[in-house]
């Protein structure tokens, strides 16, 4: 039940009640709810105020009774207040009294009081909230199988390189709010403790296990090698990496706390997370580093938590629906993943106009043998054929030469020259 006094001309929306007061979605599931029967007294007092010229503290001390008439009525009598709502099969009436401290000429302390209530269907709320959890593990399931799959395609040192750091952190810490959500709910929900918890469960496996394994193995391949260098300093860069990762998400907790009247906006930043990828495509010019299965599977799974929250009209949440949000999230999201498809198939700087594109070394140019002596690839260990076409060898910025079929498959495990070790740029 929202109250207010009527005095700013509109009464509170049901919308910017539940955004404006988070926990408010959890108490309707409070274990009392669950245990208290409908024709037990239940006498709670509240505290109502009202940010107006004057302040008036209110104490309401009502119990729910079943009745059987046809209209919805809502009576005052003195400070004696009969409210009947309407539930999805039954009826109840809110029967009570109203009592303030102090009161005005009139015997009222407002000059005029809305009451806006709603009956709830406790059953049908807690099966919603359990299909919620079991969607939320199989979504977390199902990531933790794209994820494995992407690590298969990039599991050397040169294929996890071209991999974003920035993506794979803004997921993780997508992930750990999501955790950490769902084991906040299940703490002050008793009763929804298990399904709650299991979907945290999932969370936290996919963010702590796979993600960071898979941030760590990505900071590991670009890490420049030194050949020189202790377990100090290696230890002293990761805690740097950690508390990066860390303090961003500690930072965007409150972020997100200051901010929580603009969360559309803050979930919409949050779900950009593949442009890091497509930036980072378009300056190394790398080829297919993420598979198509990780970027179409991660796209849908990731947009069905919030189409679930802001697009269904019988969300568990009681949110109403915001057409128009979830069509720009998902064109947004579709839009990102269109574009990796683009760089995966025909090049990652296919979309930019060659004008301004950097540029590029050249491994396929001519070599004019003047000794006339063979040259072995020393890869595959045969004699390469200078006098064939330039597509059939490669020639590193070292002058090193190699078949081209071989120095790709190289390139595919580590981007340094098989002979003298010298970095090679993209081919």
């Amino acid at each position: 039940m929202v109250a207010n006094s009527g005095a700013d001309g509109e009464p509170l929306q049901e919308e910017d009640y539940f955004l404006s007061n988070p926990y408010h979605l959890l108490r309707i599931f409070s274990s009392q709810v669950f245990q208290d029967s409908s024709e037990e007294k239940n006498r709670r007092k509240n505290s109502l105020t009202h940010d107006m010229e004057k302040h008036c503290n209110i104490e309401i001390a009502a119990k729910v009774v079943r009745v059987s008439t046809n209209q919805n009525d809502t009576k005052c009598v003195s400070n004696k207040y009969l409210l009947q709502l309407e539930g999805e099969h039954e009826k109840y009436r809110l029967e009570g009294l109203m009592e303030s401290p102090s009161v005005d000429d009139d015997g009222e302390c407002f000059s005029s009081i809305l009451l806006n209530s709603t009956s709830l269907n406790v059953e049908a709320y807690y099966n919603k909230a359990v299909n919620y959890t079991l969607m939320v593990t199989f979504i977390s399931f199902l990531q933790v199988l794209l994820l494995i799959r992407q690590m298969e395609h990039s599991n050397t040192q040169s294929g996890a390189a071209k991999v974003s750091i920035i993506m794979i952190g803004q997921q993780a810490i997508m992930d750990a709010y999501l955790c950490l959500l769902h084991l906040t709910a299940g703490i002050l929900v008793e009763s929804l403790f298990n399904a709650f918890a299991t979907a945290a469960f999932f969370k936290f496996v996919v963010f702590s296990i796979f993600e960071m394994r898979y941030l760590l193995a990505i900071w590991k391949a670009s890490r420049p090698l030194n050949s020189g260098e202790g377990w100090e300093i290696m230890r002293r860069e990761l805690s740097v990496l950690y508390s990066r990762f860390y303090g961003i998400l500690l930072g965007g907790i409150l972020l997100m706390y200051e901010l929580h009247n603009f969360l559309r906006p803050l979930l919409f930043l949050m779900y950009s997370f593949w442009i890091p990828q497509i930036v980072t495509n378009v300056i190394r010019d790398t080829r297919k580093p993420l598979h198509p299965q990780y970027i179409l599977g991660m796209t849908a799974t990731r947009v069905a938590i919030p189409l679930y929250i802001f697009g269904c009209p019988s969300n568990f949440m009681r949110i109403e629906p915001d057409k128009k949000w979830c069509i720009a999230v998902t064109a947004f999201m579709g839009i990102q993943a269109a574009v990796l498809l683009l760089q995966h198939y025909l090049g990652s700087r296919c979309f930019i106009p060659r004008q301004i594109l950097p540029e590029k070394y050249c491994y396929h140019r001519k070599v004019e043998d003047s000794t006339n002596q063979p040259i072995d690839c020393v890869i595959c260990m045969t004699t390469i054929d200078l006098s064939q076409r330039t597509s059939e060898y490669m020639v590193a910025p070292c002058e090193h030469i190699f078949h081209s079929g071989c120095l790709q498959r190289w390139m595919d495990i580590k981007m340094e020259c098989p002979t003298c070790r010298r970095s090679l740029p993209p081919a």
